[in-house]
């Protein structure tokens, strides 16, 4: 059977295009010989579950791993002390029986005896006899135990699962003051911090200001595929599909435009796999695999609904303030620097949205970044009256199928000017890129990809890359501060051309000098032109 991209559950080697996650696996179990207790926490779909799966087969020859999934046990069983334990040992029972035989009379006794009390619904049983019976269990076992817990977060705003994680920590502590045995390493995975989740759980209680599992080792492995992770996996689909793909190439788009996101990258690849071949544009898989292919799957992954996005867009509504944080980090070019403990700054992080770089936020990847834009302009979009223009005029920027940069410039400064001609500079600076963008996005959406670049967005300057069927563009977006700084902008664009192999870029400046000269007029610089529009 040929193997594919697979974007939905667990990745198995032999029938999915995978990365190579051994060098992961040696350094996750590196931590399971030293004894630790450790939360993966991360976004979703971010591959946790097949990380989990391959350690579980990674460990099994030198301990019995028992892998859990607390989403499988509904949550009823978590209302009260009893149905938990009684439902977590039956689990934890036919984990064990899966994984390997009583290898001792003592640890068949174990089992047999908490088997019958499984049985025994009307039993009455604690998680303190489930914790007696669960150490006596590893201390039989020839093979030490380690404890997997899946989508741990999925019982998180119930308080018998912090009691049963205080109870983890216990043992956990007796281990080395008491010679406890018990489990040789426990990890439990979910998109929540184990170590917060006090905060979700009545935060009025003064019982829950410390955390059940304050005890966790730091877990700084990453899950990102890097662009050698990517690349091994093309590698792997080339040998099979003889498509002849520049692989370094693609595996560094990915990662551009997906940060080794594992959904986004594995995503981009199926499109490219199983819905472009046969396209007027593309009507071979070996005229997918090119710089054109992979823009077109872009196009693709934004314009759809998929569940990380539905995720995402989910968070949004749910949490206003990160919403508003994000706006303003996007739209409003305001940089955010992080702060430790910022609430706002953790969930966008933990959920996946952002990450932090060199002390600031920044959206965590070009597609969120362009997803989260989209879904930020198009309901700004249909009020907005340059966007209605734009809309109305989107015809005569298309000309043999390509972008009429020029006209689109031109026709900016006409309508911008009449618009917004009199506006004050506190207005540009809050609105003056929102604005380019409303009457960019129309006349571009469905066809082409635009992002903003990171290196270069702040409150003065915007970079804009326009991808509009394989032709790419440069605007620069900047404020009009004296002909000094003009000049250095002038400079620095040229340099940002050589970087993208052009010739021709644009510049907006948004200029409120009295004497301001509005137009467009093209200048020369070396090999370069630029065209300059001021407003």
């Amino acid at each position: 059977m040929m193997r594919k991209f697979n974007v939905t559950g667990l990745c198995v080697p032999q029938k999915h295009y995978m990365v190579n996650l051994d060098g992961r696996l040696a350094r996750i179990k590196a931590m399971v010989q030293d004894g630790a207790y450790f939360a993966i926490h991360r976004a979703r779909q971010y591959g946790k579950t097949t990380m989990l799966h391959a350690l579980e087969l990674f460990l099994k020859n030198e301990y019995l791993v028992v892998s859990m999934d607390f989403q499988k046990l509904g949550t009823a069983k978590f209302e009260t002390e009893n149905s938990f334990s009684l439902t977590f040992a039956s689990c934890f029972l036919q984990e064990v029986a899966r994984n390997s035989e009583p290898d001792s009379l003592e640890l068949q006794e174990e089992i047999t005896l908490l088997q019958r009390i499984c049985d025994n619904r009307d039993s009455s049983f604690f998680l303190y006899e489930l914790f007696e019976f669960l150490n006596r269990i590893c201390g039989a076992s020839s093979k030490p135990i380690v404890l997997m817990i899946d989508e741990v977060d999925s019982a998180a705003n119930n308080q018998v699962f912090l009691d049963f994680l205080a109870q983890l920590r216990n043992y956990y502590l007796e281990r080395e003051t008491k010679e406890t045995i018990t489990f040789q390493s426990v990890i439990l995975a979910g998109l929540y911090d184990v170590k917060s989740l006090k905060s979700k759980l009545r935060p009025e209680d003064a019982q829950q200001t410390n955390s059940p599992w304050n005890i966790a080792s730091d877990f700084d492995i990453s899950l990102s595929f890097s662009p050698a992770d990517i690349a091994g996996m093309l590698v792997d689909y080339d040998t099979d599909h003889h498509v002849g793909m520049n692989i370094d190439m693609i595996a560094n788009m990915l990662f551009a435009y997906t940060s080794g996101y594992p959904f986004l990258v594995s995503r981009l690849c199926k499109l490219m796999a199983e819905k472009l071949a046969g396209r007027d544009s593309f009507p071979t898989l070996e005229s997918v695999w090119t710089r054109d292919g992979f823009l077109a799957a872009v196009r693709i992954l934004l314009g759809e609904e998929n569940t990380l996005f539905e995720s995402l867009d989910n968070k949004l509504i749910d949490y206003p303030k990160l919403r508003q944080m994000l706006r303003e980090l996007l739209l409003l070019g305001r940089p955010i620097e992080y702060i430790p403990g910022d609430l706002g700054i953790r969930m966008a992080v933990m959920f996946g949205f952002a990450a932090i770089q060199n002390g600031f936020v920044h959206v965590a990847n070009r597609i969120f970044e362009t997803r989260l834009y989209n879904g930020f302009l198009a309901q700004e979009s249909r009020d907005s009256d340059i966007s209605q223009l734009a809309m109305e005029e989107k015809n005569q920027f298309i000309k043999n199928g390509q972008l009429d940069v020029d006209q689109l410039i031109r026709k900016f400064v006409e309508h911008y000017t009449e618009l917004f001609g009199d506006s004050h500079e506190k207005f540009l600076e809050d609105d003056g890129r929102r604005i380019f963008l409303l009457y960019v996005r129309p006349i571009i959406n469905g066809t082409g990809n635009y992002y903003i670049e990171t290196r270069t967005r702040n409150r003065r300057r915007t970079d804009l890359i326009l991808d509009f069927r394989g032709q790419q563009t440069v605007i620069e977006l900047k404020v009009w501060r004296g002909n000094e700084y003009h000049s250095r902008g002038e400079a620095q664009l040229a340099e940002y051309l050589d970087y993208y192999h052009l010739k021709k870029g644009y510049m907006v400046s948004f200029n409120f000098n009295q004497k301001k000269q509005v137009g467009v007029h093209e200048i020369v610089l070396g090999d370069k032109v630029l065209v300059e529009a001021v407003v």
